[in-house]
């Protein structure tokens, strides 16, 4: 748990920090090698372990740099030049005997070294970092076994390795701290650093760079130059090509579309690459980081956006949350550009076609990458703010991932009839199921899903199959909040946000539902998300689920991470949460993971709307 570094805004595991030094530090942030040694800097690197004859001389020098720099500049201990293999034994007493001596005399960084008692430091040094370039398995396993032994809330440094075309990727990972040192090494070897790659001074004819460094200069006056000025140009160059990709990346953090960014990042490095990949099969590290909505769409550009941590979660829980209304018919339909699908033009032709019998039908959207849709999760992010790249063509990946949906799916959930009004590889989809399964499905569609022959077929279709149970529209609406619910707090919530005997008022999409005089919850159709009361409150408190224990105060505007005494694990950033204390409790929006919320000591952890004192 840190005193002197907080994180501000998340992305995935991708934060804005600040560290509270002499001078306020936002992270991702760049450490100047060159600098780190002076007592005026608010971050001190006390050097190599290497430098000196003994341990007592490294903690004597150590207690000198506090004392010359005082108590609000960060000092990290001595840790340079220990690679992943140094004998552990070293690295240990190195790890405890630095920190120890600085421990509580102001912020503090050490190494990290694999089973040690990890202790109360502000910053952990992910030692040897630069010699796993290019490993990308044994980089992301060492770095999440670190992240899951420190606070939530404590930077972490990667030195010499960061260069302009790797800091999206790492930072998106959740490093926080790097340093120049590739910037300085690259410029002694006449190597030109840029985030599209790096090039030799002599194979390039002009710079791609118009930074101070390069703006009055071409690469034919650098070779001429003395090898130190030129070397001089170049660090300044790397180095500024590096501060622009961070400035870059903080941005869409800002935004959240870091993980659109590197999508086309990791394409620079055949390493980054695989780093990417090798992070969505960690889901459980990305998708407990990934928030619940986002204020952006979702951009679905390559085969890797199937598996980002959103897209896999909702799928998961649709499969492992979601209940279908009673209903004997099942429609399976194409997806469409604009969203909700409701909203388009192809959907209410489909709409208008089912006429009276769409009471009868149950629907269901088929579409690339998400899977499937239910109607009734039309809204919930990310079906309703996704956007991807539309050719007509499907490759056989995001075929067998959409038919892998529909097959769960379909082999938990059964119906009378099955109609598939879809062409095309929508359609090929099916029959893989259908093959897959021993099921039959119609099709309805001649050709052309949106003809007036396919719409004339889809409606005499179903006309003549629903003769089964039928669905009033208030029903239709209970079953809509009832999806939303148990998508976002499990299986049973529905239930107790929409019992029996309550009404729902307001036109679609701004359902509300009243129990009596009583309201309980409202959907918001921004994100598909519920906006629960605290009359909503008293009844998912039941549950046990989603809430966040607090101890005996009465909370105001947000509550802090140290306040809190508990939190529900399943807890993502922006779930609605449920406050439960001895004098209150409420309702709000998490900030971070419950895992964070347990573990940090600063940030806000939630920002409330109702509160209700318990008299």
């Amino acid at each position: 748990m840190t005193r002197y570094f907080e994180v501000e805004q998340r992305d995935g595991a991708a934060r804005l920090g600040k560290f509270f030094l002499k001078e306020n530090i936002r992270t991702p942030y760049i450490l100047n090698t060159r600098k780190l040694d002076s007592p005026e800097s608010a971050i001190i690197d006390s050097g190599t372990l290497w430098r000196y004859n003994s341990f007592e001389e490294a903690m004597e020098n150590l207690r000198d740099i506090r004392k010359k720099a005082g108590k609000d500049a960060l000092i990290i201990s001595p840790h340079q030049d220990i690679t992943p293999d140094a004998p552990l034994d070293l690295a240990l007493k190195l790890a405890e005997r630095a920190g120890s001596e600085a421990e509580f005399k102001g912020a503090t960084g050490v190494i990290y070294i694999p089973g040690q008692k990890v202790k109360e430091h502000d910053l952990y040094v992910m030692e040897g970092a630069g010699c796993l370039e290019n490993n990308a398995r044994r980089f992301l396993d060492t770095l999440i076994e670190m992240k899951k032994e420190i606070a939530p809330d404590t930077a972490i440094y990667a030195p010499n390795i960061c260069t302009p075309e790797n800091l999206a990727m790492l930072v998106y990972l959740g490093i926080d701290v790097f340093d120049n040192t590739r910037a300085i090494i690259a410029g002694h070897n006449d190597i030109y650093l840029t985030s599209a790659g790096q090039f030799h001074l002599n194979s390039l004819t002009e710079l791609p760079c118009r930074c101070s460094a390069c703006s009055s200069t071409e690469p034919s006056d650098l070779l001429k130059m003395d090898k130190k000025d030129r070397a001089s140009i170049l660090e300044e160059h790397n180095t500024n090509a590096m501060e622009a990709e961070a400035s870059l990346v903080r941005e869409k953090i800002r935004a959240g579309t870091l993980r659109e960014y590197i999508e086309g990042q990791c394409r620079v490095h055949t390493w980054l690459t695989a780093l990417m990949r090798l992070t969505d099969s960690e889901y459980e590290f990305m998708e407990s980081q990934s928030p619940i909505a986002r204020n952006n769409k979702l951009i679905a550009t390559c085969g890797e956006s199937q598996n980002r941590a959103e897209i896999v979660r909702f799928a998961k829980r649709i499969q492992e949350r979601y209940t279908p209304p009673e209903a004997d018919v099942l429609l399976l339909l194409p997806c469409s550009a604009r969203k909700p699908y409701s909203t388009s033009k192809s959907h209410w032709k489909y709409i208008k076609a089912l006429g009276k019998s769409r009471k009868f039908v149950h629907e269901i959207i088929i579409t690339s990458p998400i899977g499937i849709v239910p109607r009734e999760l039309e809204l919930t992010y990310p079906a309703a703010h996704y956007d991807t790249t539309v050719t007509g063509y499907w490759d056989a990946e995001e075929k067998e991932w959409v038919a892998s949906c529909l097959e769960n799916y379909l082999s938990q959930h059964h119906y009378k009839h099955i109609v598939a009004h879809v062409e095309d590889a929508y359609r090929t989809i099916c029959e893989i199921v259908a093959e897959k399964l021993g099921i039959d499905i119609i099709y309805s569609s001649l050709g052309n899903v949106t003809s007036p022959e396919s719409l004339k077929n889809l409606r005499e279709t179903m006309s003549e199959l629903c003769t089964g149970r039928k669905r009033s529209n208030e029903h239709i609406q209970k079953d809509l909040i009832k999806a939303v619910a148990d998508y976002h707090f499990g299986k049973g919530s529905g239930y107790l946000l929409v019992p029996e005997g309550s009404k729902i008022k307001g036109p679609f999409p701004k359902h509300q539902v009243f129990m009596g005089k009583k309201q309980l919850t409202t959907l918001v159709p921004q994100y598909g998300t519920l906006a629960i009361t605290i009359e909503g409150v008293k009844s998912m408190l039941e549950t046990g689920k989603y809430i966040v224990s607090i101890d005996d105060f009465v909370p105001k505007g947000s509550i802090l991470a140290p306040g809190v005494l508990d939190a529900d694990p399943a807890i993502r950033p922006n779930d609605e949460v449920f406050i439960k204390g001895k004098k209150a409790i409420a309702v709000g929006r998490a900030n971070m993971s419950g895992n964070e919320m347990k573990r940090s000591n600063r940030g806000v952890a939630v920002d409330l709307r109702h509160v209700k004192k318990i008299k």
